[in-house]
């Protein structure tokens, strides 16, 4: 699944992709202390960022989340969510306050004497340049709906989030002694909370860019803000830093520049093996609570269900998060496993790309009126929860309660429960549309919607293109397809997805979608404290997405995790870190 954001520099993701385990027995046996865990997830592991629109995986966000260098909520950062996803300080790592309302005014301060896995210490060095990565304080580039550069300005970090919030800042004030920061808003920001300011350490990218960490720095405050009415040209040194950060910490194989693997997390990663699996073990350097009592966590990347199942049962793997179906909980009480479950903040949802093909709302609204949502609720969810129904919000979920039925009455996404054939076919008026799907063909469920969608479509007169791929994740965006489906999985926490996903530009909106209404109510949505105006705020954006017939959302994903018993503190968690969420937490059962 793809991940949705939390907060300006909080990366949020999921997408699931395909994975294959590992085996590794414990070392030291029972031990309640040292040994290795090893875990099955579904998608394989791509890049030590995964705050790129590209790299933003579910994977490679819990390798982030436990090395501490996500850029988001985390292990080794100033906050973490909870289960109930309410927000726990880490103040091992530092403290952060509210020092005014108006103007909105936060200081951050790192604690004396922390130092990154490689001994470098953590300073206000790292949270200023994770505040310039995230706010595009530099940026003077003005983007069209495609993301495009129409002013030959320059975009410097590419986010899969917004800038949302942190764009409003002045440049921080940072303290004498270089712990603290400061940050001054021009305007309330609704999420100021889950604004973690550390990510990937100063140092690597100013040596990335050729540069001492002073000088970058200095080169920080000395470089004026950008201006996209009068963009100048890129500075070079800044330009190379982003490059880097872009796509530097992609990776195929384990990488020889120990700099990619350098955490402020208590996890750091030893090793890689590429679509199989990554180990982490413990960061000497860290000096908070978290630290792990085993050695060593391995993630195997094992994308068929029933391979996982089989792997925990060989006792190759002792935990497991496989996608959810009756056929996989049947296996797992078959093999006597341990099963945590519930739903998750995730849903999947059919997107179609605003123009070529979906130019005309005709088309749009004819292309939705064949899916049905119904027979793939039937098929894929129902097994495993029952009690599911389709999902009418691109916003809410049944989980909100009375805010997810008002937006249902207002969207009107109830009303593209079963399909219509005939209405679609009046619509079309004897057209025949070619229509290219992108899905993941390593997915069972959206193996399963793609088939359904594709003989309904062409009952309409659609001719479907199948456009799917393993390698989905990387061609979203990329203008090969004209319908896309997939997942979005949330943090649990703030109100980023909005212009993430819906604002024109946004670093999730990988269907053009332009819609200037929409970006006003985004923009508003970020600046609202009041819980009942941005309630509405959300609906209003619903409908007028649903009016566009933007897409249509599909369900509410069920989760799944098991183990075989031997790791204890294994828990639910419905949220983008998945079965990772309390890895530091677990022990070996003795």
């Amino acid at each position: 699944m793809r991940a949705l954001t939390a907060g300006a520099g909080v990366a949020v993701a999921a997408l699931a992709l395909a994975g294959c385990t590992t085996t590794a027995a414990p070392e030291g046996g029972s031990s309640a202390s040292g040994g290795t865990i090893t875990i099955a997830t579904t998608n394989a592991f791509t890049s030590f960022n995964g705050d790129t629109p590209e790299a933003n995986l579910d994977t490679n966000g819990m390798v982030g989340y436990l090395t501490g260098v996500s850029g988001g909520l985390g292990l080794g950062g100033f906050q973490r969510l909870d289960k109930d996803f309410s927000v726990i300080d880490n103040t091992d790592f530092g403290t952060y306050e509210k020092v005014s309302d108006d103007p909105l005014t936060v200081k951050y301060t790192i604690n004396e004497g922390l130092t990154w896995s490689d001994g470098q210490p953590i300073n206000a060095d790292d949270m200023l340049v994770n505040w310039a990565i995230n706010s595009g304080y530099y940026d003077d580039a003005k983007l069209d709906e495609s993301g495009a550069v129409t002013n030959g300005g320059t975009q410097y970090f590419t986010l899969a989030g917004s800038t949302a919030g942190l764009d409003s800042t002045a440049f921080p004030t940072i303290s004498d002694d270089n712990m603290s920061m400061t940050l001054v808003y021009s305007k309330p920001f609704v999420d100021y909370e889950l604004v973690n300011p550390i990510g990937k350490p100063a140092h690597v990218l100013a040596e990335k860019a050729g540069v001492s960490e002073e000088d970058f720095v200095k080169l920080l405050k000395d470089t004026p803000k950008g201006n996209p009415d009068a963009p100048v040209a890129p500075n070079a040194t800044l330009k190379a830093a982003a490059d880097f950060w872009n796509k530097g910490y992609d990776v195929t194989a384990m990488p020889t520049d120990a700099s990619l693997l350098v955490a402020s997390g208590p996890f750091i990663v030893t090793d890689f093996t590429p679509e199989q699996s990554i180990t982490l073990g413990k960061n000497p350097n860290y000096k908070g609570k978290m630290s792990p009592s085993y050695d060593q966590l391995i993630i195997r990347f094992i994308g068929d269900a029933n391979a996982q199942v089989t792997a925990l049962q060989n006792g190759e793997v002792q935990a497991i998060q496989p996608q959810a179906s009756a056929d996989t909980l049947t296996a797992l009480k078959n093999a006597n496993a341990t099963v945590h479950s519930g739903s998750q903040l995730a849903y999947d949802h059919v997107d179609l790309s605003f123009g070529g093909v979906f130019a005309d709302a005709n088309v749009r609204e004819a292309f939705l009126k064949t899916i049905p949502r119904q027979q793939i609720l039937d098929s894929i969810i129902k097994p495993v929860n029952p009690d599911a129904n389709v999902l009418n919000s691109q916003v809410f979920l049944p989980t909100d309660g009375d805010q997810y039925e008002t937006a249902v009455a207002a969207s009107g996404y109830d009303k593209f429960t079963e399909p219509d054939i005939e209405g679609a076919k009046t619509l079309l008026n004897g057209a025949t549309p070619t229509v290219r799907i992108l899905y993941n063909t390593n997915n069972p469920n959206r193996v399963d919607s793609f088939r359904a969608i594709q003989q309904s479509a062409q009952q309409a007169g659609f001719n479907i293109v199948d456009a799917g791929s393993p390698d989905w994740g990387k061609l979203l965006g990329s203008g090969s397809y004209d319908v896309s489906i997939f997942g979005w999985v949330s943090p649990g926490a703030g109100n980023a997805a909005l212009p993430q996903i819906f604002k024109t530009g946004g670093g999730g909106n990988y269907n053009n979608y332009s819609n200037a209404t929409v970006d006003t109510l985004v923009d508003e949505s970020q600046v609202t404290t009041d819980a009942t105006k941005l309630a509405d705020i959300k609906v209003k954006i619903d409908a007028e997405t649903a009016k566009d017939y933007y897409g249509l959302p599909l369900f509410q994903s069920p989760g799944l995790f098991a183990d075989n018993g031997s790791v204890q503190g294994i828990d639910y968690f419905g949220g983008q870190t998945g079965i990772v969420w309390n890895a530091q937490e677990w022990t070996l059962a003795g």
